[in-house]
């Protein structure tokens, strides 16, 4: 079985228009929890102190290269403003990944982080994959109000499949959250693909939360 670890993964442009593998994510957390700016620092190099508030959502890509196949993360940036929570919810539908975002020095957003989680098992594809990341680690320990070790048994005791902090203000982990989450969805594509060759079954009406090019996809294609 391929493991994450032995992936050969380049970065490509944004501008790259053509790709083997595309996946839907989702970015979620409360507002003021820096889920743009770490989003646009990932995937445009860019950190802005002023960032304005997303209304509604923002899309973005960040394409990559794993092992030879292009594969492009389709990136639903969302509010999070409680007016639009239903708006939100729409988001759920098809993605493959879920990344929530939180403030290490904000109590209140990391409490809501277990809400979030209930809406993505609720709303979602049960075979979703769930981030959780800690924003904002540049900031000093005398600000800190959410410890590594609580997020940490957060998410061990929650089945979420990856943690980790980042900082979009220094770049800290910014890429390589987009890199795990494309590097995990790139090896349960290929489960699925093993799986389908030895005939296994799939029960239900489960739509398998992978989204696969027939052939070269243009860019300005409608995204889902």
């Amino acid at each position: 079985m391929v493991s994450t670890e032995n992936l050969q993964v380049e970065i490509l442009s944004d501008e790259y228009n053509q790709y083997d593998l595309s996946f839907k994510m989702i970015v979620i957390g409360d507002a003021g929890v820096g889920k743009s700016c770490l989003t646009a620092k990932a995937t445009r190099g860019i950190f802005e102190e002023a960032y304005s508030a997303t209304v509604g959502f923002e899309f973005l890509t960040f394409n990559l290269k794993i092992d030879g196949k292009i594969v492009k993360l389709q990136i639903w940036d969302t509010c999070g403003q409680e007016i639009y929570r239903s708006l939100i919810s729409s988001f759920y539908r098809n993605a493959s990944l879920a990344m929530m975002v939180y403030s290490i020095d904000s109590k209140e957003s990391f409490s809501h982080i277990e809400t979030w989680l209930k809406e993505i098992k609720l709303q979602s594809n049960p075979d979703i994959k769930i981030f959780l990341i800690g924003n904002k680690a540049d900031l000093g320990p005398e600000q800190r109000k959410v410890t590594l070790e609580e997020a940490q048994q957060f998410k061990d005791e929650s089945g979420i499949h990856y943690f980790c902090e980042a900082s979009a203000k220094t770049g800290l982990n910014a890429q390589e959250v987009f890199i795990e989450a494309g590097k995990l969805l790139y090896c349960e594509h290929l489960k699925y693909k093993a799986r389908a060759s030895q005939g296994d079954s799939i029960e239900g009406n489960v739509e398998i939360p992978v989204k696969i090019s027939d052939k070269k996809k243009e860019r300005n294609q409608t995204c889902c």
